[in-house]
């Protein structure tokens, strides 16, 4: 599933309109999870607070149309893709939540799914791309180092 440029701007705008709610100086606030539900039958785009609180929403065509199984983990996909953009672009930087706080990917049920984006200023979330090789480059470290 393939989204225009048009739909992923309408989640950039949605995403970003959601933390608005939060930057500022009014003082440190209490948000563990921001919780993206995106509805297959609908198209929306719904993001809410840990109390359930609507902050944003969007609706992207592409969703409605698309009738595979595998929904959400092509959501998954995009909506990280999205986030990461954004984290780049500093829309994460000065925002009154306490941190660590993450975006988090829930179903109709509000469900969570997968943990999309965790914002924290000293943790690394490892990946399988990170580790990608790491066996092999540290069995080969030891060896070299064994040999010496």
């Amino acid at each position: 599933m393939e989204l225009c440029q048009s739909s992923l701007s309408h989640i950039k705008e949605a995403v970003s309109k959601a933390v608005s709610k939060y930057s500022g100086s009014q003082g440190q606030t209490i948000v563990t999870d921001i919780h993206l539900q995106p509805r297959q039958d609908s198209g929306e785009l719904l993001i809410f607070d840990d109390e359930d609180v609507k902050l944003a929403d969007a609706t992207i065509n592409e969703w409605s149309a698309y009738t595979e199984d595998d929904f959400y983990n092509r959501t998954e996909r995009t909506l990280t893709a999205v986030l990461n953009e954004l984290k780049a672009q500093g829309a994460f930087d000065n925002l009154s939540l306490l941190k660590p706080f993450s975006f988090v990917l829930v179903d109709e049920d509000k469900e969570t799914l997968s943990e999309l984006l965790l914002i924290d200023d000293d943790t690394l979330l490892l990946n399988d791309e990170l580790l990608k090789g790491l066996d092999a480059e540290l069995d080969a470290f030891l060896k070299d180092l064994l040999e010496k």
